[in-house]
């Protein structure tokens, strides 16, 4: 079975959002990219995690997420989903 694939959801103009992009592809790490702003779909994933209010960056692996982390947060996230 293949594992869950590791999600980020941001915007391009969020520095946060491009910090995490940024961090994740220096350690060639493979991830899927959404934008809330451009995709509906991306936006109403997020939206559901929060009561319906729009939060991001947000990190998802299957149905664990985590909300705006700092890059220590992300990488005890990333080596809980065994993602290096």
């Amino acid at each position: 079975m293949d594992r869950p694939k590791l999600q980020l959801y941001g915007t391009d103009w969020c520095t946060k959002s491009s910090a995490l992009r940024n961090y994740m592809q220096s350690k060639w790490i493979v991830f899927d990219d959404f934008n809330v702003e451009t995709d509906a779909e991306a936006e109403a994933k997020v939206r559901s995690l929060y009561d319906g209010v729009l939060k991001f960056p947000t990190v998802m692996v299957g149905e664990d997420f985590l909300k705006n982390p700092s890059i220590p947060q992300l990488n005890r996230f990333l080596e809980k989903h065994h993602i290096e």
